[in-house]
């Protein structure tokens, strides 16, 4: 049996040789649940915001880029995921290690650009709210945009070589060298930090929002801004000024507990199992899969509160 720290490097479906057929045709019908509702969803936040003008914007310019990275993990890296796991574990197909590779760059590259677009649309919405209209408009112009949306997936493309599991491709025999092994690990140690550095700097910008506007709901409802209505607080009609503070609280709490959810699993155990021992490999498959799921969650996360995109999409 592979070891633990060998183990997601080389599985093809997140999973040891040794399970049973049962789990893997489970775990491909989940993929491919995925898949199918995480590219539908992806695509048609995509589509609506390119059709309608009043959807063009910039906190929406960072959602439309962290859909187009979603979409690298929902349609081309989970299929492949559902087909692989019902193939016999002796397949030419999973002893490929360019394969392998090509699979893991593409994960690799839609979760590094998924992550960023969280933080740049998290920031964007913090700026807005507590900051000045005119510190808004001259950190946020177009210009300034596409380069925070083109650094993104530069940075993206900068990381992929180092994360785990891709330059150790293993067969499903044979487990890495050992130096490989331990080189894994520091790699993932260090991807587990900088999830938890972006978490912090995500919670810090979605709170400063929740003090803001239960402080000063006045200041939310003053500001002119079409941006207001693609933030997950209820555009139209107003309520009273005490229900808009715990609506708007409860909302932003909610996408912070969802994000969470499907991020630290992975870092605890990653940190787990660099600083005590290795986690069981069940934990692990299911800490991927936490994180691999908010691609095709991350859509509904940004507009379920919006009336705009209600809007639109009504009308589509």
């Amino acid at each position: 049996m592979p070891n633990a720290s060998s183990w997601s490097a080389s599985s093809p479906l997140l999973l040891l040789w040794e399970d049973s057929s049962g789990t893997r045709i489970f775990l491909s019908l989940l993929y491919a649940v995925l898949a199918i509702s995480g590219t539908l969803s992806n695509v048609m936040v995509i589509y609506l915001v390119f059709s309608f003008k009043k959807l063009q914007t910039t906190s929406n310019a960072f959602i439309v880029n962290g859909c187009a990275a979603d979409l690298s993990v929902c349609a081309l890296w989970m299929p492949q995921e559902a087909v692989l796991g019902l193939l016999p574990p002796n397949s030419s197909s999973l002893r490929s290690a360019e394969y392998r590779l090509l699979r893991g760059g593409l994960l690799s590259l839609g979760l590094t650009v998924s992550l960023a677009s969280h933080l740049l649309v998290a920031f964007n919405r913090y700026v807005l709210i507590t900051k000045l209209p005119s510190v808004y408009q001259a950190l946020y112009q177009r210009r300034h945009t596409g380069c925070m949306i083109g650094l993104s997936w530069a940075l993206a493309l900068l990381l992929v070589p180092l994360l785990p599991g891709l330059w150790t491709p293993g067969s499903a025999q044979q487990p890495p060298p050992r130096q490989t092994d331990g080189s894994s690990r520091y790699t993932a140690l260090l991807l587990a930090l900088a999830v938890l550095g972006q978490t912090a700097l995500l919670l810090h910008c979605y709170l400063g929002i929740v003090r803001r506007v239960r402080g000063s709901a006045k200041r939310v409802s003053v500001l002119n801004f079409h941006l207001l209505h693609q933030l997950p607080f209820p555009a139209a009609p107003p309520p009273p000024r005490r229900a808009q503070r715990r609506l708007s609280s409860v909302s932003v709490l909610l996408l912070c507990c969802v994000f969470l959810l499907g991020t630290q699993p992975l870092v605890w155990v990653s940190l787990l199992g660099f600083f005590l021992r290795p986690a069981p490999p069940a934990l692990q498959a299911a800490s991927w899969l936490l994180l691999c799921s908010l691609s095709a969650l991350n859509p509904l996360l940004y507009t379920w509160r919006s009336e705009e995109f209600r809007r639109a999409a009504r009308s589509v």
